[in-house]
């Protein structure tokens, strides 16, 4: 790792997926917040890391191509992270497309739940504004829900209706993204490893079940450092990666004001006690 690496942030969202800033918003805000070193990593989608990379010059931090694929299988849910990749990989936008095709079928599926269920049914021109964007997800129909009177809050809106809805038929697997991101040149990294399915939080044995299961098809790395993340979480992360040998990431996984999380809260210690295998993940893009 050379000295370029200074306040790091690898987990962020843009407009192009939930999160209210776009992407021309969202690099303003990393330069204003000191972040040297980041990553954009929209849900199932890769659009704002291309309008980003064309507006830094020389002196801007240091970006790194990410994206967040949302996947499952017969063990619940998880989040699997692509760094470095080829934008122009077809394996990978293969795999961006058929992500945001599945998405726009759960915000379909999500507004004949809340008609049937509970009876709400939102304007018919939101809906197809929903529809227009390039991922739209359950943010997205909270805000909506709150607007028009549905919910008192977007943690209500979320909490007591879109969290109850019965899981999608089809889904991408940890599996397939993981070969994916591969396939395109990147390194796949398990998000937010210790949350399972909503706020479920996994425990050891599941854990390890869970990074056997993955790095045999190609994990390479966990994010160990999360906001919310208490220092022992994150320490024992860490000592989950020398153990698998794995890289480790730091994220904040920032929604704008969709979330109360803000750019760079991290739980990283300094640079100088940054952790072995976030140093070999930095080498890897020669920060």
């Amino acid at each position: 790792m050379n000295n370029t690496a200074g306040k790091i942030d690898l987990h962020m969202h843009t407009t192009v997926s939930d999160g209210t800033d776009t992407p021309e918003e969202i690099t303003a805000k990393v330069k204003e917040a000191g972040i040297t070193v980041f990553s954009v990593t929209d849900h199932d989608a890769i659009k704002a890391g291309k309008i980003i990379r064309r507006s830094l010059g020389e002196g801007d931090p240091r970006f790194v191509p990410g994206v967040e694929f949302s996947c499952r299988d017969k063990d619940g849910k998880y989040h699997i992270l692509g760094y470095g990749f080829d934008p122009e990989s077809t394996s990978l936008n293969q795999l961006v497309n058929r992500g945001k095709m599945l998405r726009m079928e759960k915000l379909l599926d999500r507004v004949g739940y809340l008609h049937e269920k509970f009876g709400i049914d939102l304007p018919e021109d939101e809906i197809f504004g929903l529809l227009a964007k390039s991922n739209p997800g359950k943010p997205h129909l909270a805000n909506l829900m709150v607007k028009y009177g549905f919910a008192a809050s977007f943690r209500e809106a979320m909490d007591k209706y879109l969290e109850r809805l019965p899981s999608a038929a089809e889904y991408i697997t940890p599996e397939e993204a993981i070969v994916g991101i591969l396939s395109g040149g990147g390194v796949p990294v398990l998000a937010h490893p210790v949350f399972g399915s909503g706020r479920e939080k996994l425990d050891a044995d599941e854990m390890k079940r869970r990074l056997i299961k993955l790095t045999a098809v190609g994990l390479e790395g966990i994010e160990a450092f999360y906001s919310g993340f208490p220092p022992a979480v994150s320490a024992w992360l860490v000592s989950l990666a020398e153990q698998y040998n794995l890289l480790v990431t730091a994220g904040s996984d920032y929604h704008g004001t969709n979330k109360t999380v803000a750019l760079g809260e991290t739980g990283l210690p300094a640079p100088s006690e940054y952790p072995e295998p976030l140093r070999r993940f930095l080498d890897r893009f020669g920060v």
